[in-house]
């Protein structure tokens, strides 16, 4: 069975093109706090969300609903409606990380297949075949900490799907539990939707160094003819005894392509690519080209190489966790 390739749309515009490049599988979310990709000009509103999902269906492809934050006291309804609009939108699933929420939609919503958010860092055979004995949890996306060989551990002791990430943004911590970020900025990654928020970036340059800020605290240094990367937090510079420099990455993507037929080995479902802010032209690409190494996959012929290289951040690439070099 081909792996499944899971894409990201920010918009409508990006779902159309997504699917057209040959997406078996689109994710997005509603345009509110719902959605940890709750960005201003990104998303789709109800009538958006039913218009995507009958044009991917009419192309063979699926839509996956993301209601992937945790609901705030006292206004849980908003994360409710989000499920039933999901369902009466024809979404083949919705993503849930709350566990309070995944019991409210097992409970109402009982024909609605339950995927896992990465943003419940499930990591494990035993938490996952909770998730599914309790809420009948059917994927779940494992978080970007787990080597290959872990992958495959928990593939043989659960039946639940696995979904991993292969390309796009690299988060080396466990998702959703990311205490860094917060101290710096004051908002969570999992409420508000990113570790490093532009409206708490701010660069500095007094014509010899160029400085990148995340809430006031440098992240990153360089000189005058160098580029200055976006301040994430986990791929800052940091000084460790004597060394200085990235010590838990470096600010590249994760690219994976070529681990796909060990991933398949793993007993792995369904490769997720990320980056819900991209444009249409940049998801596109990415798809069409994880569909031919796949496709190339499944036919027993030779994956293409290389093929994504000028699509990452910096065109530098990580395989993060999967082969652990940083641990």
């Amino acid at each position: 069975m081909v792996m499944e390739i899971v894409c990201p749309a920010g918009t409508p515009a990006a779902l159309r093109a997504a699917v057209k490049a040959g997406a078996h599988t689109v994710y997005c979310g509603f345009n509110n706090e719902t959605n940890a990709r709750n960005f201003p000009g990104l998303n789709f509103d109800r009538e958006e969300m039913i218009e995507g999902v009958a044009f991917a269906k009419a192309h063979g492809s699926k839509v996956l609903v993301a209601i992937n934050t945790f609901p705030r006291a006292g206004a849980e309804h908003i994360w409710h409606e989000a499920v039933a609009d999901a369902q009466a939108a024809g979404a083949h699933a919705v993503i849930l990380a709350d566990v309070g929420l995944l019991a409210y939609a097992a409970k109402n919503h009982p024909n609605l297949r339950l995927h896992l958010s990465v943003q419940a860092a499930a990591a494990n055979a035993d938490v996952i075949n909770m998730y599914a004995r309790d809420f009948g949890v059917k994927r779940v996306v494992l978080p970007r900490v787990l080597s290959v060989p872990e992958i495959a551990a928990i593939n043989a002791e659960t039946e639940v799907e696995t979904e991993v990430f292969v390309f796009g943004g690299l988060c080396v911590m466990a998702e959703g539990r990311c205490s860094l970020s917060s101290y710096a900025t004051g908002l969570s990654p999992n409420m508000n939707g990113v570790c490093s928020p532009a409206s708490h970036v701010e660069y500095e340059d007094d014509g010899e160094t160029l400085d990148a800020r995340l809430g006031g605290y440098t992240i990153h240094r360089v000189g005058k003819d160098e580029g200055a990367p976006y301040p994430t937090l986990c791929k800052g510079c940091f000084k460790a005894g004597e060394a200085t420099g990235h010590l838990f990455e470096d600010p590249v993507s994760l690219n994976a392509e070529q681990l796909i037929p060990q991933l398949e080995k793993a007993g792995v479902t369904a490769l997720k690519i990320e980056g819900r802010q991209r444009s249409r032209s940049y998801v596109a690409q990415v798809v069409r080209n994880f569909r031919r190494a796949v496709d190339a996959l499944d036919a027993g012929q030779p994956m293409p190489e290389g093929f994504l290289a000028s699509l990452s951040e910096g065109q530098a690439t990580t395989t993060g966790a999967y082969k652990k070099t940083w641990r």
